[in-house]
């Protein structure tokens, strides 16, 4: 309990047990539908028939994961019933998204904090930005690049990496003036150049922020290529599973597949940055906590 499972264990365990006990009252319509005399009925059976109805509306944790093994493992990876299918396309809007948004992020960074106008004019609009509605854009993005004869991976590509950029932005003008006037004031005794002073004192210091910010971006970019797959009508993608479960009753274990499967996506690509992250600080000689 003095290292990370242990906590995390209990925590799960504990959010497992509350869904469990939510099933019944959640369910309880319809289960009386199922079972007329359900009230006359011992609580523990009612629990179990709670907990297994195939259209409740709360499904309880081990039918998500059955549907989610049945999803990943058990049809056709190419399948339009796979998991794995719908998860590869909204993987692949996502990491467009992605790499678009590191890039944009990190060039408006080092302008923003070479160049004072840049710093003066950009930054109040890179903030502005985030406030534009998700939902308002997708259509937008979607009928413009649909006149323009683009595939419906590009309005998708775009939301991600709107929703990427900005915090690459944000933690790397963090990390990028992080160096002390002291460490600057070193840097110019040696006569270094701004590109000098960039490479050997700046970006090495903007590392740790650079990958704290990926992690966000990356799981931002997967909620950004879920939510444009949803209102454009797409017929693959984590997105579309999710609305098809919403739409239709008999396929609401497919939309908690489907959100959890987004879910470990998620932490699997955080969980990837992570490992880079850990191998990057370490060759780089920051040991410890912060490796």
């Amino acid at each position: 309990m003095t290292g990370k499972a242990g906590p995390v264990t209990v925590v799960v365990l504990a959010i497992f047990a509350l869904w469990y006990l939510a099933c019944l009252p959640m369910n309880g319509a319809a289960l009386q539908r199922v079972m007329p005399d359900a009230a006359a009925r011992p609580l523990l059976e009612q629990f179990v028939a709670a907990i297994n109805l195939p259209d409740g509306n709360l499904a309880a944790p081990h039918q998500i994961i059955m549907a989610m093994v049945q999803g990943l493992f058990f049809e056709p990876p190419l399948g339009r019933r796979s998991l794995v299918y719908h998860g590869l396309i909204t993987l692949s809007s996502a990491l467009s998204g992605f790499v678009l948004g590191a890039v944009l992020g990190i060039v408006l960074a080092v302008l923003i904090v070479h160049y004072r106008s840049m710093r003066q004019s950009l930054m109040p609009w890179v903030i502005v930005s985030q406030t534009i509605p998700i939902l308002a854009l997708v259509p937008l993005l979607t009928a413009i690049t649909g006149r323009l004869g683009a595939p419906i991976l590009v309005p998708k590509a775009l939301i991600a990496t709107y929703l990427c950029f900005f915090p690459v932005t944000v933690g790397m003008v963090k990390g990028l003036t992080s160096p002390d006037l002291m460490q600057l004031d070193l840097m110019r005794t040696y006569d270094a150049s701004k590109w000098q002073t960039f490479w050997k004192l700046r970006w090495p210091a903007a590392t740790p922020y650079l990958f704290a910010s990926l992690k966000i971006a990356i799981a931002g970019c997967i909620i950004g290529a879920i939510v444009a797959e949803m209102p454009t009508g797409a017929q693959g993608g984590l997105g579309s599973r999710l609305l098809a479960g919403y739409q239709y009753n008999n396929l609401r274990l497919v939309l908690w597949a489907s959100l959890f499967t987004a879910a470990l996506l998620s932490a699997a690509l955080i969980g990837l940055i992570g490992l880079i992250e850990r191998r990057t600080l370490a060759r780089m000689g920051v040991k410890g906590e912060q490796a």
